[in-house]
């Protein structure tokens, strides 16, 4: 297990709320099948008291690779998700730090559907690369696309935190991340194809239920590792994506121009803005 790291470098957004480990129950959700043909089924369900949802990672286990550097966390605002403030990984050069977080929304007709919360986690180290940004306020950071590329092409360790808050099938999940991620890579290579196998492979035939946790890091501009777990800070890899142009689309698809989650790239931007002060 990699050591815990020092102090957060990042200090989190405005719209963060800082709360304590605490589960809280949900009454009255609306869970449904995402992604569907227009006609959605609803059905309606009451938690248990005794059983609420776990929206944050746990403490893993002491024979796990993964971990939880404290038991600070914040708290996603339009779906009271938690987030850790700092994680470690397996081969990550020191813990990672929350930088934003968010949240994906699919609208049907008129309704618009949260899908999963989303985070950000960046190497501290990222900052010092930043350095041409300081003093820009959080819209010109947001509007400002070189920034964001100068973040995918660092070396250092990056990870995008999902957590579910529908149920959803796998393959609907895949296939919605594929249809995202393929315009961004204009001229695929066997590495690629190979990629998108693999990756394809981790979700297909998987249900994705409410509470579901996925983590994409990229380790490295050529390594990212896919993690997939249901009680939180997972205890193993699912599949090893080597392919820098797939991982470099899949940080585009959440980060880029066009975002799909555009509350995290705000709650990022934000976030940068305050450190680049």
């Amino acid at each position: 297990m990699l050591a815990a790291s020092t102090s957060l470098c990042f200090s989190p957004s405005t719209r963060f709320k800082k709360i304590s480990n605490s589960t809280q129950s949900f009454n009255n959700i609306h869970s449904f099948s995402l992604f569907t043909p227009p006609s959605l089924h609803f059905s309606l369900y009451h938690n248990s008291k005794t059983q609420p949802p776990h929206f944050f990672p746990q403490p893993a286990s002491s024979s796990s690779s993964f971990s939880a550097v404290n038991a600070e966390y914040i708290e996603e605002p339009a779906t009271n998700v938690k987030f850790q403030t700092s994680l470690s990984f397996p081969g990550c050069s020191d813990s990672l730090a929350l930088s934003g977080t968010g949240y994906r929304e699919k609208v049907f007709a008129i309704i618009g559907v949260k899908v999963y919360a989303a985070g950000l986690y960046l190497n501290q180290s990222t900052i010092s690369e930043l350095n041409a940004w300081k003093g820009q306020s959080k819209d010109a950071i947001q509007g400002n696309s070189s920034l964001f590329k100068t973040i995918f092409q660092s070396p250092l360790e990056k990870l995008l935190q999902i957590i579910l808050v529908r149920d959803v099938d796998g393959k609907t999940f895949w296939d919605a991340l594929s249809d995202a991620i393929s315009p961004r890579i204009a001229k695929p290579t066997n590495a690629d194809e190979t990629a998108l196998t693999t990756f394809r492979s981790v979700f297909q035939d998987r249900p994705l239920k409410k509470g579901t946790f996925i983590f994409l890091t990229w380790l490295n501009p050529t390594k990212l590792l896919v993690s997939v777990s249901s009680t939180g800070v997972p205890s193993n890899i699912d599949a090893t994506i080597e392919s820098a142009n797939v991982s470099y689309a899949l940080f585009d698809v959440f980060l880029g121009d066009s975002p799909v989650s555009p509350s995290l790239k705000a709650s990022v931007a934000e976030s940068l803005s305050k450190v680049l002060k």
